[in-house]
Formats: structure tokens, C-alpha cells, sequence
């Protein structure tokens, strides 16, 4: 499953919905940053070899470095919050650049904000 962290104006992210972060807001974050593109599905191979492909208007992918090595990150905007999952540090860091800019938090799963 892995574990979630949120972008969200809410102080639970199960009530992004009654705070939230609009699309157009979110796709104006997207289209001021070099570093996210808005992207129509998210797409992967399981371990085997299936397609897996998820499709939402929120969808936004960030290149990220790691030791001379890039890889995709997705950000997936839905019922009023971003969420990533399974960040690292680096990850986390460019959600609270994100958060600053938008007036919100970024918080995990069990409540904890970062």
C-alpha cells in the first residue's frame, strides 16, 4: 500500500474537502514550477511486467536527482489536497516549498505534520 503524505489547508487530511486546495490553483503551482509537468495518467510495470495506469486531471510529475540518477515523482491532486506517497526527504522538501506557496500544511497519514 505504502504510506501517504498530504498537501492539504485541512488539520486532518480526511477533511481536505471541507479546506481544499482547488485544481486551477494547483495547476497554476504546476505551471509556474520548471521542475512539475501536468500529466494526464500515471503509469508503471509490476514486478510482473503489467501495466499499471492511473488517470486523473491532477496528475503532475516531478523529475527529481538522486546521485546522478533521475526518477518521476508523482503529485496527485484529489478531494482537495496533494498527495505523495512513500516520499523521501528530498520529496518532502519540495511538498513544503509546494504547501508555502498554496497557505497549507504537509501531513502524513497519522496526523504528523512535517
Amino acid at each position: 500500500m505504502g504510506y501517504d503524505i498530504h498537501i492539504t489547508r485541512a488539520e486532518w487530511w480526511g477533511e481536505s474537502e471541507d479546506h481544499p486546495i482547488s485544481l486551477s490553483e494547483w495547476q497554476e503551482i504546476i505551471n509556474g514550477d520548471p521542475q512539475l509537468r501536468l500529466e494526464k495518467a500515471a503509469e508503471m510495470k509490476s514486478p510482473n511486467g503489467m501495466t499499471l495506469r492511473y488517470e486523473n486531471q491532477g496528475i503532475a510529475v516531478c523529475i527529481m536527482e538522486d546521485e546522478d540518477e533521475e526518477y518521476p515523482v508523482y503529485f496527485d491532486y484529489r478531494d482537495g489536497r496533494i498527495v505523495v506517497k512513500n516520499p523521501n526527504d528530498q520529496i518532502i522538501n519540495k511538498m513544503k516549498e509546494i504547501a508555502e506557496k498554496l497557505n497549507a500544511s504537509v501531513i502524513g497519514d497519522e496526523g504528523e505534520i512535517y
